[in-house]
């Protein structure tokens, strides 16, 4: 059974940083996708950032490119988040998610595992 467990969500000021990590465990992962969503109130889940683990492809939502940065260590079975120059809108919680199948990269309802999710809340 795969589980997925993130860490590092806190309380930031605008402008600063984060990095969130997703440890996986329970498979092994050379044909996984690893992608994360964040959800705020009120909103549905929303796609953030993606990462193949074999050939380390990733892909972004438009509103934080250049800003966020996705990777994966395959020796620590880890994927990193790293947020950059936040903005009160990244404020949701982040979730961690991975698949095995195909089905479109940006619908959270292609993913087959969640983990619990993490708060980011990012002050004016």
């Amino acid at each position: 059974q795969v589980q997925l467990v993130e860490s590092g969500g806190r309380l930031v000021q605008a402008g600063g940083s984060l990095r969130l990590s997703c440890a996986a465990s329970g498979s092994t992962f050379g044909r996984h996708v690893m992608g994360w969503f964040r959800q705020a109130p009120g909103k549905g889940r929303e796609f953030v950032a993606v990462i193949t683990w074999g050939g380390g492809s990733t892909l972004y939502t438009d509103s934080v490119k250049g800003r966020f940065s996705i990777s994966r260590d395959k020796e620590e079975n880890t994927v990193h988040l790293q947020m950059n120059s936040l903005k009160p809108e990244d404020t949701a919680v982040y979730y961690c998610a991975a698949k095995s199948g195909g089905g479109t990269y940006y619908r959270p309802e292609t993913y087959d595992y969640w983990g619990q999710g993490t708060q980011v809340t990012v002050s004016p």
